[in-house]
């Protein structure tokens, strides 16, 4: 059994955030995916924020160790590499990369003992040039370039995404069996036959030199769609149910038509 321990969080850190709302939204969206390492720097409003405590709800605990903290240096004191979010153009020569590729690097550095810390702008104007400044590389988001401003707690919450994305062996497709299983050869060869004895009865199959393609058609169909062996049980029932109200019609006329 491996000892080794998870790679050290990245610092998410809210650089003089105006609204107690919006922080608490952030903390609530980084811990949905399971970070708690908040800093906010020189907030707008008093602190603590009682409004923060309510728009993070059940992540609350993350601003009871969240500073405040005076200035960008003070926060960043401890951190060996700094992601700076923002969605303009600064004219600073520095790597620009994607909240993936930001992530990817993130545990990189994480993992060999590094200390990460990624920094979010007030919500009027983002970052300012001096606090790019302070960075290593730019996270840039492929938005609308015609609307490219982003909620700070939408921001936290893309970037916490694929923190946990990048460290997860996430299924990107699962199928919910609700209590069945996927039907297996035998069954849904039985099924395919079953429906054509039964089509073959109601003179589906005509003309007669159409009647193998018609037929392998209806395979195809059959092999094609996923079906679990509930849907199985209910298209025999269907069928079954056609027929008897097939033949209680044939019985009640007293003629076969």
């Amino acid at each position: 059994m491996s000892n080794a321990q998870p790679p050290r969080q990245p610092a998410f850190v809210l650089v003089r955030p105006q609204m107690g709302e919006n922080i608490g939204a952030a903390a609530r969206a980084m811990w949905n995916f399971g970070l708690d390492r908040l800093r906010v720097v020189d907030p707008r409003d008093d602190w603590p924020n009682e409004r923060a405590v309510a728009l993070a709800s059940g992540a609350g605990r993350l601003l009871e160790n969240a500073g405040p903290y005076a200035d960008l240096p003070e926060a960043l004191a401890d951190c060996t590499y700094v992601f700076a979010t923002t969605a303009r153009g600064r004219g600073l020569t520095k790597p620009v990369v994607t909240p993936e590729r930001a992530m990817e690097q993130a545990r990189a550095m994480a993992a060999s003992g590094g200390k990460v810390a990624v920094l979010f702008g007030p919500e009027r104007a983002g970052l300012e040039n001096a606090d790019v400044a302070r960075a290593d590389a730019i996270i840039s988001v492929p938005v609308n370039p015609d609307f490219p401003s982003l909620n700070l707690a939408q921001c936290v919450l893309l970037c916490a995404y694929e923190w946990r994305r990048q460290g997860e062996d996430v299924v990107p497709e699962v199928m919910e069996l609700a209590g069945t299983d996927f039907a297996s050869g035998v069954e849904i060869e039985a099924l395919g036959t079953h429906y054509e004895e039964r089509l073959e009865e109601a003179g589906f199959f005509w003309p007669p030199d159409k009647a193998p393609s018609m037929k392998l058609t209806l395979r195809n169909l059959w092999g094609r769609l996923p079906l679990t062996r509930a849907d199985v049980q209910t298209l025999h029932g269907v069928l079954r149910q056609m027929v008897r109200w097939a033949e209680r019609r044939r019985d009640k006329d007293g003629r076969v038509e």
